[in-house]
């Protein structure tokens, strides 16, 4: 495991929405690594390579027997472990020492199946909202696979200059251009900053925002980002209307990565999913054209690579940040 620094192997990655693994074997990708993503018949979620000791056949094109993911090139069978448990070509049953595949750290949470590759350094964020469904609407959205580094997916979300310009009339307003300053503090892995700035108001086709129907209205934002990828968002319009988006992206290697994005709100329970999910596919299609020009894909961790100005605050304590903790390279 060498393509990456090993704190990033060390750190709770998505590897799938929880609604995509089903009965059959579900194939990923992270840090470079072929997965596969299974479920036995109590419903737990388990992660190993993606590859069968005999003949390196993809385990994700078999199916799960009897809690064992079988093979489809010669039905060979590995338990949760990444044991192999049945030979079939054999009589006798002398399974070899060396007939096992590598598992992984697994788990599911907020709709979001997890896999760490190493003993995690971090915990998951905690954002009750989402495990609130009484009090709070939750919405998946995507999954958004870019042709680039999720470093550059991150940061794109945190990025407040580019909002008129990108999505003007959903997110900005061409009127109201400047950045208001903001300060953004480290405590360990997680940068903190808030930000009270201009927005374009409710569009008739997305209405999904708490503002209210009138000209330039402020957002209050509430960031929480979680080194290296992972991005708490938490806004409110000066009302009791508000709403949280839980962004993470996965790495899948150097130059490919899968944005998934969680969104909760405490008002319009009614409206159907589709409003927000359509909402956020023109998002983020408009961002994808953006970052997958940039060069170079990932975000150059050194200061003197790219120009920062006073409004790039957080750039740069995201920088700074996976430098100091050894998750840049």
């Amino acid at each position: 495991m060498s393509d990456f620094p090993e704190k990033l192997y060390a750190c709770w990655h998505p590897v799938a929405y929880a609604h995509e693994v089903k009965e059959t074997p579900y194939p990923s990708k992270l840090l470079n690594r072929n997965l596969v993503i299974w479920r036995t018949t109590d419903g737990k979620t388990h992660a190993m390579k993606d590859l069968c000791v005999h003949r390196g056949t993809a385990l994700s094109l078999g199916r799960v027997v009897n809690d064992c993911i079988e093979c489809p090139y010669h039905g060979w069978r590995y338990n949760s472990e990444g044991k192999c448990s049945l030979i079939p070509q054999q009589e006798k049953q002398n399974i070899p020492e060396k007939a096992k595949i590598d598992s992984y750290l697994c788990k599911e949470r907020y709709g979001l199946i997890w896999v760490a590759l190493k003993e995690p350094i971090y915990p998951l964020p905690e954002v009750p909202e989402i495990e609130s469904s009484d009090k709070w609407k939750v919405v998946l959205t995507g999954p958004f696979s870019w042709n680039t580094d999720a470093s550059r997916q991150v940061e794109n979300f945190t990025d407040f200059g580019h909002f008129p310009w990108v999505h003007p009339d959903l997110l900005g307003d061409k009127n109201r251009l400047t950045v208001p300053d903001h300060t953004v503090t480290r405590e360990g892995h997680i940068l903190y900053y808030t930000i009270k700035r201009p927005e374009a108001a409710n569009s008739q086709e997305f209405p999904i925002f708490g503002n209210k129907k009138s000209v330039g209205p402020e957002r209050h934002s509430r960031y929480e980002l979680h080194l290296p990828y992972t991005i708490v968002l938490r806004l409110n319009w000066g009302e009791e209307k508000e709403m949280v988006y839980f962004f993470v992206s996965q790495p899948e290697s150097q130059n490919t990565c899968r944005g998934h994005c969680i969104i909760g709100r405490n008002y319009d329970f009614e409206q159907p999913d589709s409003t927000l999910q359509n909402f956020e596919n023109v998002i983020f299609e408009q961002d994808k054209r953006i970052i997958e020009s940039q060069r170079p894909q990932k975000v150059p961790f050194d200061l003197t690579e790219e120009l920062h100005l006073n409004f790039d605050a957080v750039a740069i304590n995201y920088r700074l940040g996976m430098k100091a903790l050894g998750l840049d390279y």
